[in-house]
């Protein structure tokens, strides 16, 4: 089992920084899944249970200069980490003016993320600043407990299929409304690729789900991906479901809905 890799363009390794600041903001622990061509960071809280979900995917050459690994074995080249995200994330603060970043996974007493920092030097040499961030080893035994979390189909905070948003904030002592019109109703796709169908459903329906204002800060609050396009499904009085798309970058956020 082997992994390393190597951002050289400062554009990439600004826009990788970027996100792993956003997922330090929504998650105190995760799992890392590399893959030969994608990396994977899954948060898996039970969401029947009033948890969160998480899961951003990432195309490992729309930022990696260099990138090799090899699985657990051949017929499962993946490797499973579990991590904490700030730390990665302190390690990446100190990469600003970096000339290379390399990671790779090393044993230093346990299993490590070694993040290698190449700085600019007025000497002849670089210096080099390195950072040790333990991870846990994922068995192959639990790695289907951090699948691609299945989503029953949506009914597209309240919203309906005219393009009608409505979010609503309510207190003890007051209650404000935000609405939006002209929203998009894209298509959705299931998983067996059939498109759901919509026409059996009132276009003034409003399907809703109350949730805990605090996890939606903390998405709001904690990305910077930048996305070029966002979307929000809601299974009605069950989840609400946001989904941010950058060209490189798609994170995936689920929150439950109150009783």
């Amino acid at each position: 089992m082997r992994f390393r890799a190597k951002i050289v363009d400062v554009a990439c390794l600004n826009h990788f920084t970027r996100v792993i600041n956003t997922i330090a903001k929504l998650a105190k622990t995760c799992t890392l899944r590399l893959t030969v061509d994608k990396l994977y960071f899954i948060l898996t809280d039970k969401v029947a249970n009033g948890g969160v979900s998480m899961w951003c995917e990432l195309s490992q050459g729309n930022f990696f200069d260099e990138f090799q690994m090899e699985g657990v074995a051949a017929e499962h080249n993946e490797i499973y980490l579990e991590l904490t995200p700030e730390n990665l994330s302190r390690a990446l603060k100190t990469a600003q003016n970096a000339k290379t970043v390399k990671i790779k996974l090393t044993n230093k007493h346990c299993p490590c993320l070694t993040v290698a920092v190449e700085l600019p030097s007025l000497s002849t040499s670089s210096r080099i600043v390195t950072h040790d961030i333990p991870v846990g080893v994922i068995p192959r035994r639990l790695w289907n407990d951090f699948r691609e979390p299945s989503v029953p189909d949506f009914d597209v905070l309240e919203a309906n299929l005219n393009g009608e948003m409505n979010l609503k904030i309510e207190t003890d002592l007051v209650s404000v409304t935000t609405h939006f019109k002209g929203l998009g109703n894209p298509p959705w796709v299931s998983e067996n690729g059939s498109q759901s169908s919509t026409q059996d459903r009132d276009p003034e329906s409003m399907a809703e789900a109350r949730i805990d204002i605090r996890k939606l800060l903390q998405l709001l609050a904690g990305q910077q991906v930048n996305p070029t396009k966002a979307l929000c499904n809601i299974v009605s009085k069950r989840i609400v479901h946001f989904i941010l798309l950058h060209e490189e970058v798609s994170l995936q956020y689920f929150i439950p809905a109150l009783a």
